[in-house]
C-alpha cells in the first residue's frame, strides 16, 4: 500500500469538494435571485450543475441551509465594500454619502433577484428565513454604526438621539428606494441622483445641529496655524 500518496489524494479531494461547494452556492445565488425562496428548489440547483440533489445535500442540509449561505457570503462582500471604500479621512458627512451610494450600488448591481429576496424573506420573522437574518443584519449593519459613533465622538452627528435610533433614519429612506426599484425593476433609476438625494435627506436628520459651525471653526483654526507655520 502506498501510504506516502495518501495526503496528496486527501489534498485533491479536498480540493474538489471546495470547488464544489463553491460551484453550488454560485448557481444557488442565481437561482434564488430569479425565483426567490420559495419557488426556488435544490433540485433545480443540482441540474443547472449536472450533478444528483443527493450531491447537494451532501453539503448542506437543506434548501434554508443554502440560501442562508448564500445569502451569508452575500453581505460579507457588501460589508467589506462598504469597509474598503470609506473615505475615513474625510468628514463624517463624506462619508455618510459614499455609504448612501455603495449600499445602493451593491444591493442593486446584479439585478433585484437578492435585494427582493432580503427585503421580503428577511424583513419579518414570520417568514421562512427571518430569524436566519438577525446575525447577519448586525453584522451588515456595523460600518453604519461605527460611522455614526464616529461623528457623535467628533459632533458631527447629533448626541441628543441614541445610535439604534439614528440608524433607521438612513436605512429606512434607502429601503423605500429598494422596494420602489423591485417593484417596477424596468422603471430607469438614476442611481448616482439619487444617492445624492437619499444621503442629503439622511444627513439633515442625524447633522448635529451646530455641526457646520464646528466645522467652519476648525478650518478657521487650521488655517491660523498654518498661516503663523508659514511666517504669514
Amino acid at each position: 500500500m502506498n501510504t506516502a500518496a495518501a495526503p496528496a489524494r486527501r489534498a485533491a479531494a479536498s480540493a474538489k469538494s471546495e470547488q464544489r461547494i463553491r460551484d453550488i452556492l454560485r448557481v444557488g445565488r442565481e437561482v434564488f435571485a430569479e425565483k426567490g425562496y420559495e419557488r426556488a428548489t435544490t433540485i433545480e440547483i443540482a441540474q443547472r450543475l449536472g450533478i444528483s440533489e443527493a450531491t447537494v445535500f451532501t453539503y448542506f442540509s437543506g434548501k434554508r441551509e443554502l440560501c442562508v449561505r448564500v445569502l451569508g457570503d452575500w453581505y460579507d462582500e457588501i460589508i467589506a465594500a462598504m469597509q474598503a471604500n470609506l473615505p475615513r479621512e474625510r468628514s463624517v458627512r463624506e462619508q455618510l454619502m459614499v455609504f448612501v451610494e455603495t449600499h445602493l450600488r451593491l444591493f442593486l448591481i446584479h439585478g433585484t433577484g437578492l435585494c427582493a429576496l432580503v427585503l421580503s424573506e428577511g424583513r419579518s420573522r414570520g417568514q421562512a428565513l427571518g430569524e436566519s437574518f438577525l446575525p447577519l443584519q448586525r453584522r451588515y449593519t456595523a460600518p453604519l454604526m461605527d460611522l455614526l459613533a464616529r461623528g457623535q465622538a467628533s459632533g458631527e452627528v447629533r448626541a441628543d438621539v441614541p445610535l439604534r435610533l439614528l440608524r433607521p433614519m438612513v436605512l429606512g429612506p434607502m429601503e423605500h428606494i429598494l422596494w420602489e426599484v423591485v417593484g417596477q425593476p424596468d422603471k430607469p433609476l438614476d442611481l448616482a441622483a439619487t444617492a445624492r438625494a437619499v444621503g442629503e435627506m439622511a444627513w439633515s436628520a442625524i447633522a448635529a445641529p451646530e455641526a457646520e459651525l464646528a466645522a467652519l471653526r476648525a478650518l478657521r483654526s487650521e488655517l491660523r496655524e498654518a498661516l503663523a507655520r508659514s511666517g504669514a
